[in-house]
């Protein structure tokens, strides 16, 4: 059985001005965002919460979508948490401070 994984996701164009990396940054988030999956936009990265294998695929459409938006270079930064007992949640992490 496959549970719920969460992936933290930072997703740095190099070799861009500010302003053509933040346009490549939201096309990824565009992504993340088209997928259905829970996620939450953070200042420094990207939480999302789903299924392990559709969630690794969401990590090569956000990589593709920057590639389209101009990006030539991108350095990626992940913190994968995964579990064979359980579904992970990002509720768990954060609730307590909604």
């Amino acid at each position: 059985m496959s549970y719920n994984v969460n992936l933290a996701i930072q997703i740095l164009p190099l070799h861009m001005d500010k302003e053509q990396a933040y346009s490549t940054i939201d096309a990824a988030i565009a992504k993340v965002q088209q997928s259905g999956l829970k996620y939450v936009v953070c200042p420094f990265e990207t939480v999302i919460e789903g299924p392990y294998e559709t969630v690794m695929q969401l990590v090569n459409d956000m990589q593709e979508a920057c590639y389209a938006a101009g990006a030539k270079n991108l350095l990626v930064n992940m913190k994968l948490h995964r579990s064979n007992e359980k579904d992970m949640a990002i509720e768990d992490k954060t609730g307590k401070y909604q």
